[in-house]
């Protein structure tokens, strides 16, 4: 449960900096696997500034769909998402009307819901897709009626998509793939030349799995190609299942004869499913296991070393970003000075984006990041554990 939300001035000063820190990013990437023929190009400027004549139905509006995708995979949808999303964008907009429904991993779900919200009356959709590819017909369905769609999270792949709100995810997958890195060179979990690696990454619906993976690979790939790391698998995982994972890890720890010391989770419920196949080999501490989005369980493994790292996303910067721009819609405004970044769609159409950026959390730097922002407490951290773990349990 949230303990609290930050207040709208101190969104202010942290997504500012975000800002700041992605612009730089933007500058150089653009987001986008053309990054350098775009490089510093604004090129969605036309789509930010026009959005007012594209969709006359957001002008004024005061009824907001929310549409995101599942529960089972991931706690924050609805322990996160859900309520920062409807405080920041009822703090933007007065009066707001707000439509929620959560499609429960369930892609034609969703598309019903959104045709229910638009018949209701919505006048702008903030959707977290659950398939970014069957999501476009949402986003057609609503421009007919003259309606943007934010995509929140995860890119929907669609020409028409009217803002873009996420975390860097290339840059999450770097992240990650650079903390393998740094912990070969310093030779922890033993790791030397030639270790095997197990690539677990998430639902290729997802797109932003696929961003993930690029991230991953931007730092891994030199090490595959020198032969200085092995890669053993490389495989998605459908729905993000944790179920699915364990099955997969468990049949390349068969495959290999369990000879392997990298364990490249994409999220933490994959990683918690690594883990306890690893568990059942007497392994888990011993390979090094990657995650994404702190959760309090995961953190509670990287204390007790079956986890390495997680990557922390303060989802309060996102829902802010996207109330701003709800706001924006309703009011009429520019929206120029809200978006860093523009994402390329698979078709090359550049859509206007909000990229915050996210921060790699192991077992030294937990209290500065997830417990100081209060995105998890050291009570529900250290339930369960025994005292001193971590050096965080009193």
């Amino acid at each position: 449960m949230l303990k609290k939300h930050l207040s709208s001035s101190r969104f202010f000063s942290v997504f500012l900096g975000s800002l700041l820190a992605a612009n730089v990013l933007a500058a150089c990437t653009n987001n986008s696997p053309n990054a350098d023929s775009n490089a510093g190009e604004n090129t969605g400027e036309n789509q930010t500034t026009n959005v007012a004549e594209t969709f006359p139905a957001a002008q004024g509006c005061k009824n907001v769909g929310i549409l995101l995708p599942e529960t089972d995979t991931s706690t924050r949808w609805e322990t996160y998402d859900r309520p920062l999303l409807e405080q920041e964008i009822r703090n933007a907009v007065p009066d707001v009307e707000i439509q929620y429904a959560n499609a429960n991993n369930n892609a034609e779900t969703q598309q019903n819901q959104a045709e229910s919200v638009l018949t209701r009356g919505a006048c702008i959709l903030v959707i977290g897709a659950k398939d970014s590819q069957t999501a476009s017909a949402i986003v057609q369905s609503a421009k007919a009626s003259g309606v943007p769609v934010i995509a929140y999270d995860r890119l929907i792949q669609d020409n028409d998509l009217a803002f873009y709100v996420s975390f860097d995810n290339v840059r999450v997958g770097e992240m990650q793939g650079q903390y393998i890195i740094d912990q070969l060179r310093a030779g922890n979990y033993g790791l030397k030349s030639g270790a095997n690696v197990v690539l677990l990454n998430g639902s290729q619906t997802d797109n932003n799995a696929l961003q993930f993976r690029q991230g991953a690979l931007n730092k891994l790939q030199p090490l595959f190609d020198s032969g200085e790391l092995n890669l053993v698998f490389d495989q998605y995982t459908p729905n993000w299942d944790l179920g699915e994972a364990q099955s997969l890890i468990e049949g390349v720890l068969t495959r290999e004869n369990n000879n392997i010391q990298v364990v490249y989770a994409a999220s933490d419920i994959l990683s918690t499913g690594a883990i306890a196949a690893l568990r059942e080999q007497n392994l888990n501490g011993k390979v090094l296991v990657t995650g994404q989005d702190a959760n309090a369980s995961n953190i509670q493994a990287i204390l007790t070393g079956d986890q390495s790292m997680t990557i922390y996303k303060p989802i309060i910067e996102i829902a802010s970003a996207t109330a701003e721009i709800v706001a924006a819609l309703s009011e009429g405004t520019d929206t120029t000075a809200l978006v860093n970044a523009t994402t390329e769609t698979n078709d090359g159409a550049q859509i206007p984006s909000a990229l915050s950026m996210p921060q790699v959390v192991d077992i030294n730097n937990i209290e500065e990041t997830v417990i100081k922002d209060e995105f998890l407490t050291k009570e529900q951290i250290c339930q369960g554990l025994p005292k001193g773990t971590g050096e965080i349990c009193d």
